[in-house]
Order: C-alpha cells, then sequence, then structure tokens
C-alpha cells in the first residue's frame, strides 16, 4: 500500500511540473518568430542604410514593406493568438466609425482557447514596447543630425508601431477605461497621500 501510495505522490508531482512548463512552454512559434521578425529586420535595415549607404529608394520601400507587414501581422495574428487581445475599427449603419478593443477573459475550464504561455506574453509586450521607443530615438537623432530625408520613414515607424501599442495597452486596460482618467487619478492620489503625511509630519 505504501508504494501505491509513493506512485500516487510522483504522479501528482509530475502533473504539477508539467502544468508548470506548459505556462512557459512557447505554444505558438511561427507567430512568435514572426511577432518579432518584421520590425526587428525593419529597424536593422534602417541602421544598416544609414550607416553603410545605398539606394535611398529602395531602402524606403524595403523598410515601408516590413512596417506595413509588422503591422497587419500584429494587428490580425500575433495578438490574438499570443496573448488573446485583438483590437479593430468598425463602421456602423449611420456612417460612424468605432474603435472595438476586445480582450480574451480567463476561465477555470479548458477551452478551445487556451491561455497564452508567460514567454509568449513576455515575447509579445518586450517587441511591442521597445520597437516604438527605438523608432522614437531615431526621430530624436534625424531631427538631430538633420537628416530630414528620413524622417518620413521615422515618422511612419512610430505612427504604425504606436498605433499597436496603444491599441494593445487599451485591450489590456480595458475597453472602458480611459487612459487619460486613469492618469489623473494616479496624480490625484499621490497629490493626497502627500498632503496626508505632510499633515502626520506637522
Amino acid at each position: 500500500m505504501k508504494l501505491d501510495n509513493d506512485d500516487d505522490d510522483v504522479a501528482l508531482f509530475d502533473a504539477e511540473e508539467d502544468s508548470a512548463s506548459r505556462k512557459n512552454k512557447i505554444k505558438h512559434p511561427v507567430a512568435s518568430f514572426f511577432h518579432l521578425f518584421f520590425r526587428v529586420t525593419a529597424i536593422l535595415v534602417y541602421l544598416l542604410c544609414g550607416s553603410v549607404g545605398g539606394s535611398f529608394i529602395a531602402c524606403l520601400v524595403t523598410i515601408i514593406l516590413l512596417l506595413s507587414c509588422d503591422f497587419w501581422t500584429v494587428k490580425n495574428i500575433t495578438g490574438r493568438l499570443m496573448v488573446g487581445l485583438r483590437w479593430w475599427n468598425q463602421v456602423d449603419d449611420d456612417g460612424k466609425s468605432h474603435w472595438v478593443f476586445e480582450s480574451r477573459k480567463a476561465s477555470g475550464t479548458q477551452s478551445s482557447a487556451p491561455r497564452s504561455s508567460n514567454s509568449e506574453s513576455r515575447i509579445f509586450w518586450l517587441g511591442l514596447i521597445i520597437c516604438p521607443i527605438i523608432w522614437i530615438i531615431f526621430a530624436f537623432f534625424t531631427l538631430v543630425s538633420f537628416k530630414i530625408k528620413w524622417l518620413a520613414v521615422v515618422i511612419l515607424g512610430v505612427v504604425l508601431q504606436g498605433a499597436n501599442l496603444y491599441g494593445y495597452v487599451r485591450c489590456k486596460v480595458g475597453a472602458r477605461t480611459n487612459l487619460k482618467n486613469m492618469a489623473t487619478n494616479y496624480f490625484g492620489r499621490q497629490f493626497l497621500k502627500q498632503a496626508f503625511t505632510k499633515q502626520e509630519e506637522s
């Protein structure tokens, strides 16, 4: 009987390890690859064209194509697969444009749409946040160095990748939550906290 109990304990322990490994396992390797491929390649092409040189038109077209492919891929595929988020624009019968932000709700039971792993979530958000910051840095150095011909490309990179970042942050925070109100509430709480601490000190 003791042997049977030991076997049960080992099986339970192995099940917990398997559950932890599934959370860290990359479930969509192709989506994870292309989530970073287009945006990283666009940055590398920009750096190579700016330092090594070459045909400006060829570099311009290549970067624009990479940024466009990245925008479409991240907006329509990788966000839905890797973190369960999506956003889009729709026009109603009256001709009014509406932005829709959705997030997949986690449920306790298993479903056909499993939750994303921790590794995929980290890859998604790091790629989504870091790359627009890099394009903003490029924009700053473009203005400082007076490379005006590259300004349109850099602005396009900031706009397209910034739009995806904004859309997915809205999905993560919630479609009904206004980011401006969140910032106002945060600073309001900080102000009240400082006011109370000053009163306690006095």
